[in-house]
């Protein structure tokens, strides 16, 4: 058991399977915390049950929030790491020591949980998503991540208090994958168990999406900006950088991203021309993609036909509903949307 390492749990309405969690990690780690994030239900009573020590969050905020609340809590209370998992069950906690024994290989580093080695255990509507996500998100990180969408995740302290997080809801995970990653830190893949239909997610489809979408928008939008004027700048971020000053003010940052949505395509194109024949940089800006050795050009092809997707997704479930069974976007995204980093 790891004395430095505590365990975190976002919760809401999970009564029925906190207690299971809390016990489950309890055998691996000296303390789990939970945030019982506005819940209907008797989750605080059945975590403290359990053994947990519970924060109450009077009015359901999101999880980016409860888990911001929860990393203060742990380093108050002197741990230098946390392990995150939901309460929901979708986290089997006898994966913990995967990530203890990932931590002693790798001390300073972001471990996420990855469900690639079990992935036909994914809903197929849901790895599409999962798939297209990744390509995007591992490009501002400036690395690939196996699996951007997974919260089971071990998280030093010490990254974590390096940036400033503006989001809530499910957009916070994304931010700190990209963050943490576009300020030079390494995120490395942990195997964890797949598990589907355990409960129901609080994930929301349409608007969690469209929300993690526009925050990737915005974030590539001044990012790539600073690589095309810049030489040999791959890593972006710091704390109270642009991004951050916009994000701070709440209509500010909407007026941005919906300025970032409307040119992002356009931007995408200048970008594509600042990489192929800026003068004042040849072959030195853009630095993130280059060491990456992607090519742009895939990168503006995938951004180009991302609208593609959903007419395709429309067009199988026109052919569903007369009985025809179509995988067309399983083929468009294996070729447009290429895991080209993994190895």
């Amino acid at each position: 058991m790891s004395a430095n390492i505590c365990a975190i749990i976002p919760a809401y309405n999970a009564a029925e399977t906190i207690g299971s969690v809390v016990k489950g990690a309890l055998k691996h780690l000296p303390l789990v915390l939970v945030a019982d994030d506005g819940s209907f239900d008797d989750t605080a009573e059945r975590a403290r049950e359990a053994g947990a020590a519970v924060i109450i969050i009077g009015k359901n905020q999101g999880k980016g929030n409860a888990l911001k609340l929860l990393f203060k809590e742990a380093a108050a209370k002197g741990y230098k790491a946390v392990i995150s998992l939901d309460g929901d069950g979708q986290h089997n906690p006898s994966d913990i020591p995967c990530f203890l024994k990932a931590r002693k290989q790798y001390p300073n580093q972001i471990l996420v949980g990855s469900r690639m080695e079990q992935k036909e255990k994914i809903p197929r509507a849901r790895y599409n998503s999962m798939h297209v996500a990744r390509f995007f998100i591992s490009l501002a990180a400036n690395q690939y991540i196996e699996d951007t969408q997974s919260g089971f995740r071990l998280y030093p302290l010490n990254i974590i208090e390096k940036m400033i997080l503006n989001t809530e809801r499910y957009i916070t995970e994304t931010e700190i994958l990209i963050k943490a990653g576009d300020m030079g830190e390494i995120i490395k893949p942990v195997g964890v168990n797949t598990i589907y239909g355990c409960s129901t997610s609080h994930f929301r489809p349409i608007l969690d999406v469209t929300a993690i979408t526009i925050h990737i928008t915005s974030y590539m939008w001044i990012k790539w900006f600073k690589e095309a004027i810049t030489i040999d700048l791959q890593n972006t971020y710091t704390p109270n950088n642009l991004k951050d000053k916009i994000s701070s003010n709440n209509f500010i940052n909407k007026l941005f991203n919906g300025f970032c949505l409307l040119t992002i395509l356009p931007m995408i194109f200048f970008y594509f021309l600042a990489y192929l024949c800026f003068v004042p940089f040849p072959k030195k800006n853009m630095a993130s993609t280059r060491k990456l050795g992607i090519s742009y050009f895939t990168i503006l092809t995938a951004s180009f036909l991302t609208p593609v997707i959903l007419l395709i997704i429309i067009f199988e479930k026109i052919c569903g509903f007369f009985g025809y069974k179509m995988r067309y976007v399983d083929q468009f995204l294996q070729k447009y949307y290429p895991n080209f980093w993994a190895k």
